[in-house]
């Protein structure tokens, strides 16, 4: 019955409770029970805050039997991320060791949100160091496995997460999503990962509020399913004053969408995003899964993309456009009396340090220069969007990657012969945050030997009901739910 629970759809988990067929108790219960069981395996959480929980889940219960408004996440037991990911009290390291014990004040605004809607935060999932890289991995925690193949990474930088999620440990669960960061771990990992559209999902961080635009971060849903995306979206998005690119209400309904038909959509399928060198068994999966959009009723065309780059250029344009981003962070952290490129440099993930050293001598015209190739990025995007509804890719290049045993896993260096960029250059997600369009990966098959592979879907600016249209046609189409809990290859039971 416990792994029953842990494994319900975080949808009907609140419908039983609203109608006091199951007790947030029981819920909390579970999952810290399995949480117990799996996180040694998966690596999953950095911090569990079992008494908190526990104390909020009786809180919860008393407003059931009350018959006090419920919010519609209201007892589902959640997980956030332990980056930006803000709940006043509960330590926050971002992956990093010089600031293990660090632990904030204040609110993020997402965070804040969905506890509002009745959440109940179970703790903080891993990442890497201050995320800077499409791998979960730390000197500070270690690596975070896909539950489909413990040993092998979830992903990042939301992979602590995604694995959350897809190994019963959550019921939802919260990621941020800077080049990849939600869908590169939802591939990994086997669920579904919604990045919205710049701004739908406010973000008033401070003390610099005009942060996140270069490139675009969003926060947003991990969950096993597209309706569970679509519930706890609809408690995270709308506008926030103090957020100056939050974008209007414009009556964008998350569930509703899911609801949508998408008979005569036109759908673009590029296998390789016109640039980068895929894996053969990424490949076939993806194109396999394809078909699935033509079953719901829409139409697919294989396109040709040209992006006037190279994939190392773009990704270096990446690691350039994060590196002066994370200067915020070098800074804010001199702060609170940490660093990171002095006393403990020795402590921090040295291609972060890289990165960071990479940008400090460049010139505002220089970086600012970066944004006439975000525009021809953003241009080959928009040439698509002229004659179709959606744009259909591999979410990633290759399959989950081995694990290292020193807290500093990265991706490949090549593919099919083609040399890449480790840290991001693998991940056909990161385009998408020079642009800000929404875009979803959703799991699409898995390989020969058990690795789960996801399909990335882009939609137009702001038309984020037809990703979230297409996503549910395409569950329905090729539903995925019955493989949880993972069961790695060769075990009956799971690892």
């Amino acid at each position: 019955m416990s792994e029953d629970l842990c494994f319900m759809p975080a949808a009907e988990m609140a419908a039983r409770i609203r109608r006091r067929a199951l007790s947030p108790v029981e819920a909390v219960d579970a999952f810290l029970a399995r949480i117990d069981a799996r996180n040694p395996v998966i690596n999953a959480y950095t911090t569990v805050i079992a008494d908190q929980a526990r104390a909020a889940a009786r809180e919860a219960e008393r407003a059931v039997t009350s018959g006090a408004p419920l919010g519609p996440l209201h007892g589902l037991p959640i997980a956030i991320k332990d980056l930006y990911d803000f709940k006043p009290g509960v330590r926050n390291t971002f992956g990093s060791r010089p600031l293990a014990n660090y632990v904030p004040d204040v609110y993020s605004t997402y965070i804040r949100r969905l506890e509002a809607a009745g959440a109940i935060v179970l703790g903080k999932t891993n990442t890497p160091e201050f995320g800077h890289k499409g791998i979960t991995d730390n000197f500070l925690f270690g690596p975070t496995s896909t539950p489909y193949a413990p040993g092998k990474n979830s992903g990042g930088s939301s992979g602590g997460s995604a694995a959350a999620v897809a190994d019963g440990l959550a019921a939802l669960a919260q990621g941020t999503d800077g080049g990849g960061s939600i869908r590169i771990p939802a591939s990994f990992s086997g669920v579904y990962g919604f990045k919205a559209s710049f701004g739908r999902a406010a973000a008033a961080g401070r003390p610099n509020a005009f942060l996140n635009h270069t490139p675009f971060i969003h926060g947003g849903p991990l969950t096993r399913t597209v309706d569970d995306a679509a519930l706890m979206l609809s408690t995270m998005i709308g506008p926030d004053p103090r957020d100056p690119f939050s974008l209007p209400d414009d009556g964008f309904d998350p569930i509703a969408a899911t609801r949508r038909p998408i008979v005569g959509f036109r759908v673009a399928y590029s296998p390789d995003f016109g640039i980068f060198p895929v894996d053969a068994r990424v490949a076939t999966v993806v194109r396999e899964a394809v078909p699935a959009f033509e079953a719901a009723g829409a139409r697919v065309d294989e396109v040709t993309i040209d992006l006037k780059h190279s994939h190392m250029d773009l990704a270096h344009l990446w690691l350039r456009q994060v590196g002066v981003l994370y200067w915020d962070t070098v800074e804010w952290a001199r702060g609170v009396g940490v660093d990171l490129l002095g006393a403990h440099r020795a402590e921090v993930t040295p291609q972060f340090v890289e990165m960071l050293e990479a940008v400090q001598g460049m010139s505002a015209i220089q970086y600012k220069r970066d944004d006439i190739m975000r525009t021809h990025v953003f241009d080959a995007v928009q040439d698509v969007f002229d004659s179709y509804d959606l744009l259909v890719t591999p979410t990633l290049a290759v399959p989950p990657v081995d694990n290292a045993n020193d807290g500093n896993t990265i991706g490949p260096t090549s593919i099919n012969g083609q040399a890449v960029e480790p840290l991001i250059g693998w991940c056909l997600t990161y385009p998408i945050n020079f642009t800000g369009h929404p875009a979803a990966s959703i799991p699409a098959g898995f390989t020969d030997d058990g690795l789960p592979i996801g399909l990335q879907i882009v939609g137009r600016r702001f038309a984020d009901d037809t990703v979230l249209a297409a996503s549910a046609a395409f569950e329905r189409a090729r539903p995925w739910h019955h493989t949880y809990p993972p069961r790695p290859k060769g075990s009956a039971a799971g690892a």
